[in-house]
């Protein structure tokens, strides 16, 4: 292992070269701090009602119970399958207290990729909110799930309220299509059921498994990342250490508030807001759905809010809404963008409008998943996924694993304790994921700079080979999200007789007048000529997880057909 850490020299003052990962012994005990620590202040903010740290506590220590009386022991999984609900962190606080496993699930799977998921991870339980109920009724016969709890949008909004947004959510906006679950039971008589009850929590280590986070399959067959509780804990530190040069500026007496955006299932959210939030008592805005902008920007207009983690696509949307000055953004201290590569474009207007930088940063799910970010300290964009954080090591290597030079592209390889255990009964796939000196390899090309600042250049299975030059998509899209009546794109590789792949580009448009030969003629003005696209398409919008990350596999493969 290289000695040498070149970017500890960039890091701004006050931040350590190293964190203490030894703090907690398990998710448990940082949780159960919290809510001692911070009992009496706000936890979520959900639709208009707060709650508190000792409600979560309390509801969380019900539900463990609950699970407990059900007959599952340590280690046994538990799926989750909800939005950014306030059921969900009082639900995976019970599986951590209780010893459980929580295998998070997207709401958003089809029955054919939640059979595969909860095959695979061999869950036994399941938390599901009623809208996706349906889908699970399709494939349950072939899962090994044998306790179902099913919520509802509106199940701790009071009576009242509860019920009415109940009402509109299932006969007014038809959200929940039928189903039948037989046996299932309903989230409040869970929590009723395990009032009466004892929590037991069972001796936790920092090595005891605390979350499978499926892979997001823009690769392939989704695979289970194993997360450790000392590799979230770890991820927690390194994340609070980054950002503390700009939450220190908090005015005294605020407490710290966090725009929750991204869904808490997503590994980004569930560690940088709910995690790191428990750490600090800080308060998040639980938006349940991220893609109604005119929602989102309709309630954090009613809020004080210091720190907003999102993707690309989000902050452009939020950028190009006409309520967008709606909301008084000048509290906002931090703005981390992460899971897709940040425009340039879109990082120049959100510091023009907010007066707060985008600090791009990088990981994976099996890095718990931040490894690299931008100082906060910053104020220009730099078109780098920042500096390793603290305790993290990285590299870049040839495809023998040997360290390429400063300034050579290479694929990104990561250490740290943040780093998965492996992946979920998968020998295989874990030999071939970590080095022998225990580095990680990312899949991402990337080329470390002089100062330790490193780049994405693309992942590799997204490089485009057009008569032997390499072109990178990321760099096409950020060159063509910056034309004027471009609202987004996408770069693929499609098959071509004469050039072995030909470039194709995907763009929404902003502006309809938008022609074919504009795109050409800024792409002739700015890019060289084997960068160029051969074939463009105008469409409504492009397909994306529901992080918003931007699904090329799915624009390649209709290409091909």
């Amino acid at each position: 292992m290289t000695n040498h850490r070149p970017w500890l020299s960039a890091y701004p003052e006050g931040v350590p070269a190293d964190i203490d990962t030894s703090q907690y012994p398990s998710l448990v005990h940082l949780m159960e701090e919290a809510f001692r620590k911070h009992a009496t202040k706000s936890a979520y903010s959900y639709m208009g009602k707060d709650f508190t740290f000792a409600e979560v506590e309390v509801m969380s220590r019900a539900f463990g119970a609950y699970l407990q009386s059900l007959g599952l022991q340590k280690n046994e999984r538990v799926a989750v399958m909800m939005p950014n609900v306030v059921q969900y962190p009082v639900v995976v606080a019970g599986i951590l207290r209780a010893g459980l496993i929580l295998v998070n699930v997207n709401p958003l799977y089809t029955a054919r990729e939640l059979e595969h998921q909860l095959k695979d991870s061999g869950a036994t339980a399941i938390v599901i909110i009623e809208n996706f109920a349906q889908t699970l009724q399709k494939c349950l016969a072939n899962t090994p799930i044998r306790h179902i709890v099913l919520a509802s949008m509106g199940d701790r909004l009071g009576l009242i309220k509860g019920s009415v947004v109940n009402y509109v959510v299932r006969s007014v906006k038809k959200l929940v299509p039928d189903y039948e679950l037989p046996g299932a039971v309903r989230f409040n008589e869970a929590l009723e059921k395990g009032e009466g009850r004892t929590l037991t929590t069972p001796a936790l280590e920092r090595e005891d498994v605390a979350v499978l986070q499926y892979t997001g399959g823009t690769t392939g067959v989704s695979k289970g990342a194993i997360l450790t509780h000392g590799n979230v804990i770890a991820n927690v530190l390194q994340s609070e250490a980054w950002n503390e040069p700009a939450m220190k500026e908090i005015p005294p007496g605020q407490q710290p508030t966090s725009v929750c955006a991204l869904p808490l299932y997503h590994i980004f959210a569930f560690t940088v807001n709910m995690m790191l939030g428990m750490r600090n008592g800080s308060k998040n805005i639980l938006l349940p759905n991220p893609r109604d902008l005119q929602g989102v920007l309709g309630e954090l207009a009613k809020h004080t809010f210091h720190s907003f983690p999102a993707v690309n696509t989000l902050f452009n949307g939020l950028l190009n809404h006409p309520d967008f000055d709606k909301v008084n953004w000048h509290n906002l201290k931090v703005s981390i963008g992460g899971g897709m590569a940040v425009q340039s474009a879109v990082a120049e207007r959100w510091l023009a409008k907010t007066g707060c930088p985008i600090c791009e940063g990088y990981g994976l799910s099996e890095t718990s998943p931040s490894a690299s970010c931008n100082p906060v300290t910053n104020k220009a964009f730099t078109g780098t996924v920042g500096l390793p954080l603290p305790s993290t090591w990285m590299k870049c290597a040839d495809d023998e694993g040997h360290e390429v030079p400063v300034g050579e592209t290479g694929e990104i390889l990561i250490k740290g304790p943040q780093v998965m255990a492996g992946y979920w009964q998968r020998p295989d796939e874990t030999a071939r994921a970590m080095t022998a000196d225990s580095y990680f390899r990312s899949g991402d090309i990337g080329v470390m700079d002089e100062r330790g600042y490193f780049r994405i250049v693309d992942r590799k299975k997204d490089m485009i080979l057009v008569s032997g030059f390499n072109v990178f998509p990321n760099e096409l899209e950020d060159v063509v999200a910056a034309m004027p009546g471009v609202l987004e794109c996408a770069a693929v590789g499609v098959p071509d007789d004469r050039s072995g792949e030909a470039i194709k580009l995907v763009i929404v448009r902003k502006d309809e007048a938008l022609s074919e030969e504009d795109v050409r003629a800024y792409a002739a003005e700015h890019l060289t000529a084997y960068k160029r696209p051969r074939h463009i398409e105008f469409r409504s919008e492009l397909p994306k997880t529901p992080v918003g990350k931007i699904l090329r596999r799915e624009l390649r493969d209709k290409a091909d057909k």
